[in-house]
């Protein structure tokens, strides 16, 4: 196979990254165009452009993406409330994709013939970039360092980086990656590949400890509107301002930590640290509301959905036609999800204080407990004897025995 022409790499500016642009550059003989997506990874991006350039690149886009991101990747996903293995909600699952997409608009308009990505060979983040390539220009070629290289450990990047004088952030001290955007931060490898190692409370960006966290409760109201947040603290806003206003409130009282042995796509265990508080707060308050707002099967067929739902982010099947056609059904479950959460943060946890919707099915005239004239309880006298005949033919034949 011949060498490519031109590449466009996506581009941290980390460890892996960093490397990854000279060595393309010294194995193929090939033009690296850097790609950096903001997703909200703040100071981080700082350094980028100049570092690209010094290590090799021919040219450096840095794209502000946060309110795609946030709008069109993260509500949909949260819409869907998903969870892999009930615990992660994706942060780093679900920027893969957007990123591979802009990555192959810029490949488009560059004219490069390849794409490269810093995903290691043991990963689920090269199955996320890959497949994402294959859906939306499958004639470009892929290169995977990892899969290529001899450089087979941390260490081993670090002497390339040294003699090739690239600075990088990771130290031999301190060699667990994180993985930062507008959602969440993620932490794993290095120290942290011992599960049962408690995680260094230095290590944390996003939140207080909840040891930490204010000694009184902190209150906050979230306004949906079919689905999606809209305001908080009656003040409507825009998604990113939305989603950092959460992640504020939520870090100061400690929300939103987890700390999870995960089943990888590619057949491994893996541990992960996360970092989701305006994520968790999001996922407290629709549950909260939809408990109102949704039909009881609805929500039972909607729940059993989740975790195949859940399974085709982790996987990196966001442009699939099976994950294309779940949304639908996950977007029209929430038509009626319009309404305002209180929640009540206390030292790491968040509490539902309040719903309340115009669309609620709660009937306080049903429900109540004290005299009504809209439910007749006798009426409960022959459903609970048709739903009990299985029940008891299945016993008098048990009995005959």
């Amino acid at each position: 196979m011949s060498s490519p022409r031109k590449v466009i790499l996506a581009y941290s500016g980390g460890l892996d990254t960093s490397v990854i642009l000279r060595w393309l550059i010294e194995t193929y003989g090939c033009e690296v165009v850097a790609f950096t997506a903001d997703l909200g990874q703040g100071e981080e991006l700082i350094p980028v452009r100049e570092k690209a350039l010094k290590t090799g690149a021919s040219k450096v886009y840095v794209e502000d993406l946060r309110e795609e991101f946030v709008r069109d990747f993260v509500f949909p996903m949260l819409r869907a409330n998903a969870l892999y293995e009930g615990s992660y909600l994706l942060g780093t699952s679900i920027a893969r994709p957007l990123i591979a997409k802009r990555q192959v608009e810029i490949a488009r308009a560059e004219g490069a013939d390849a794409v490269a990505h810093g995903a290691t060979g043991k990963g689920n983040d090269q199955v996320r970039f890959e497949l994402t390539y294959s859906a939306l220009a499958p004639d470009l070629r892929i290169i995977a360092p990892w899969r290529e290289w001899e450089l087979r450990s941390r260490s081993a990047l670090l002497d390339f980086a040294e003699r090739h004088g690239i600075p990088v952030p990771v130290t031999a001290g301190a060699p667990y990656s994180t993985d930062r955007n507008l959602f969440h931060c993620s932490y794993e490898g290095g120290v942290l590949e011992d599960p049962c190692i408690e995680p260094d409370e230095k290590m944390f960006l996003l939140s207080v400890s909840p040891e930490a966290a204010p000694d009184a409760p902190t209150y906050v109201e979230i306004e949906f509107e079919r689905g999606d947040p809209v305001g908080v603290d009656g003040r409507r806003l825009t998604p990113v301002p939305l989603l950092e206003r959460l992640n504020r409130v939520g870090g100061e009282n400690g929300i939103g930590r987890v700390d999870l042995v995960e089943n990888r796509y590619v057949g491994m265990k893996s541990r992960g640290v996360y970092e989701t508080p305006g994520g968790t707060l999001l996922h407290a308050a629709r549950r909260a509301l939809e408990s109102i707002t949704l039909d009881r099967e609805l929500t039972h067929l909607r729940d059993a959905l989740v975790p195949r739902f859940a399974e085709m982010i982790y996987y990196g099947y966001w442009f699939s036609p099976e994950r294309e056609a779940l949304q639908a059904f996950m977007d029209s479950a929430q038509r009626d999800v319009t309404g305002t959460v209180r929640l009540k943060l206390y030292k790491g946890n968040a509490t539902v204080a309040g719903r309340k919707s115009p669309r609620s099915l709660y009937r306080p005239d049903f429900a109540t407990f004290e005299e009504d004239q809209v439910y007749h309880q006798k009426d409960a006298e022959g459903f609970i004897r048709l739903n009990a005949l299985r029940l008891k033919i299945r016993a008098l034949r048990d009995q005959s025995f």
